[in-house]
């Protein structure tokens, strides 16, 4: 089709909600970055915001079934311009501006404030000319070529592979290429990608057009979003999908990102059934799963794997120093466990004096101060402990004063213009709980804080993984982990003791050799990882589990 998805008949087929996401695939095509989707309620009037060259550019667009449109779309981005401190601002519409529309826009012109319209037949031309390919497409590097290589295998020999990577070495890259690599030798096939849950499934579509042609379609399938066809490729929460293979679609190549919510029985098992003659693989940066099923026994076993310490010594993730804060210890609990034998929930809850928030600041403030141009993260324990903690980290220094919380209860729209003010550095500091767990991107991390219980060896590890993402000036990672589970020392005992072993085996890279894992009272550290060394499987231990320590364990 001439013109493609910015096609005149496209753009018409897709209705109000098709123009901006049309707009967006377009905008990474002509080389933007953090292009944005902000349309909804007190969007301020701005439908996308995106950078290039270190410019924010806000776009509006105003899609008509019946010729020209009027001012109203001019008026909103006159406001957007303001408020989004933008600066280049476009109309964009299927169609065309009418006579006051362009009238006002020469007014504004005349007083400073640029507005250029991207028009039908402006669409249909920058269609023509924007490459084939997203620009800066990344070469995979040797251990994602290895990745496809196997995965290729796996799925010609059973029709089934599964991607083991850590957050940060591209999960996501190995699995668009496969794609793409299936698509050129079958071209028009029918390809599934499912997640569980809505926002991750809208990322990975914009994922998937790095690796595609302009020409290939992709639509997402959600509860919100029904696409008139579900040529291309389909990506899709689990839920919406069976919806549609229930009724008769079927893919010819079915990915699971997210693996590790495969379960024995529900959802995204009753897919897998029914498209029985699909190939299928499945990727995950954390295989585990807390009700202990085998993901292995549904996909066989990983094609390829990569951990955090290889990833590190290899020097694709980030160095990391970490600081486990442990100055809260109670000593005397540490010396009844063995007596005793507590459980992991009473231990935790006797092991751990609370901790000040206004602590918490002051060694946040030690490590902002000798971090260049810091970004940050901070872990809380709930919705109400993250607005509380940016309350306080605005007033207690300059430097925070645009410090914002970012939960699961605000708007989607607001989180998104957030993250596009973090990327920019206009917002320094972000506190959360969980939404930054799976599939955010956010490479200029370089600062985290863990405020919060994780009792999850998962989510720790997705959590961590935020900030180890390589990035342009990034020369590490900052960790500051305020411990309140004996789990998680033991987890990232685990982890020091992986990068140990990596550097024995000498994997002897720049940025792995950089990584270090260190206690505030290193006394402290040295003893608790005799004392936990000794207790089995404590790092994936359920509350209930009653724990047998060492007599002592070397503490006097």
């Amino acid at each position: 089709m001439k013109g493609g998805f910015l096609s005149t008949e496209a753009l018409l087929r897709g209705g109000p909600r098709g123009l901006p996401h049309a707009l967006e695939r377009a905008l990474w095509h002509l080389g933007f970055s953090d292009v944005r989707v902000v349309d909804g309620a007190g969007d301020g009037g701005a439908d996308l915001l995106a950078v290039r060259n270190r410019e924010q550019w806000v776009f509006q667009c105003k899609w008509s079934s019946r010729g020209p449109v009027a001012r109203e779309g001019v008026d909103d981005l006159e406001r957007a311009h303001s408020r989004y401190r933008a600066d280049k601002a476009v109309l964009v519409t299927n169609t065309s501006l009418n006579g006051t529309a362009e009238s006002r826009r020469r007014a504004l012109a005349s007083v400073g404030i640029k507005i250029t319209v991207w028009d039908g037949p402006t669409l249909a031309d920058i269609w023509e000319r924007m490459p084939a390919r997203i620009p800066a497409r990344f070469g995979l590097r040797p251990y994602q070529e290895d990745a496809v290589d196997r995965i290729e295998a796996d799925l010609a020999a059973t029709d089934s592979a599964l991607l083991v990577l850590a957050t940060g070495l591209g999960k996501t890259v190995v699995g668009g290429e496969v794609i793409d690599r299936f698509l050129k030798r079958s071209p028009g096939a029918p390809v599934l990608v499912a997640a569980h849950m809505k926002d991750l499934v809208e990322q990975l579509e914009r994922a998937l057009w790095r690796h595609v042609d302009k020409t290939v379609l992709t639509h997402v399938l959600t509860g919100e979003r029904k696409p008139t066809n579900l040529e291309g490729i389909v990506v899709g929460t689990v839920e919406s999908v069976l919806g549609a293979v229930s009724t008769g679609w079927r893919p010819k190549l079915v990915m699971i990102d997210e693996t590790h919510h495969v379960g024995e029985q529900g959802r995204f098992a009753e897919l897998l059934d029914l498209c029985g003659d699909a190939a299928k693989f499945g990727v995950t940066a954390t295989p585990w799963r807390g009700d202990k099923f085998d993901i292995t026994a549904r996909f066989g076993r990983a094609s390829y794997t990569m951990g955090i310490a290889e990833g590190m010594a290899e020097g694709y993730l980030s160095a990391v120093d970490y600081r486990l804060f442990v100055d809260n210890i109670d000593w005397e609990t540490v010396k009844e466990a063995s007596e005793h034998g507590y459980s992991v929930k009473e231990l935790n809850r006797k092991l751990f004096l609370p901790q000040r928030d206004e602590e918490i600041v002051e060694h946040f403030r030690d490590a902002w101060r000798s971090t260049h141009d810091p970004r940050a993260i901070l872990f809380c324990q709930t919705i109400e402990h993250a607005e509380r903690m940016a309350g306080l980290l605005a007033a207690a220094d300059q430097s925070w004063r645009n410090a914002s919380f970012l939960h699961s209860a605000l708007p989607r729209q607001r989180r998104q213009i957030l993250l596009n003010e973090f990327r920019l550095g206009r917002v320094p500091v972000i506190t959360c709980v969980d939404v930054f767990n799976e599939g955010v991107d956010v490479p200029d991390v370089n600062l985290i804080g863990f405020l919060r219980v994780t009792h999850s060896r998962r989510i720790f590890v997705q959590q961590l993984g935020r900030g180890l993402r390589l990035s342009p000036g990034k020369d590490h990672l900052k960790a500051l982990d305020f411990v309140t589970d004996i789990r998680r020392v033991a987890a990232t005992l685990e982890l020091r003791r992986s990068l140990e072993a990596t550097d024995t085996e000498q994997l002897r890279f720049a940025r792995g050799r950089g990584s270090k894992i260190e206690f505030s009272d290193e006394t402290a550290g040295t003893l608790l990882d005799h004392w936990i060394e000794d207790a089995a499987s404590l790092e994936t231990a359920a509350d209930e589990v009653r724990l047998q320590f060492p007599s002592q364990g070397g503490i006097d």
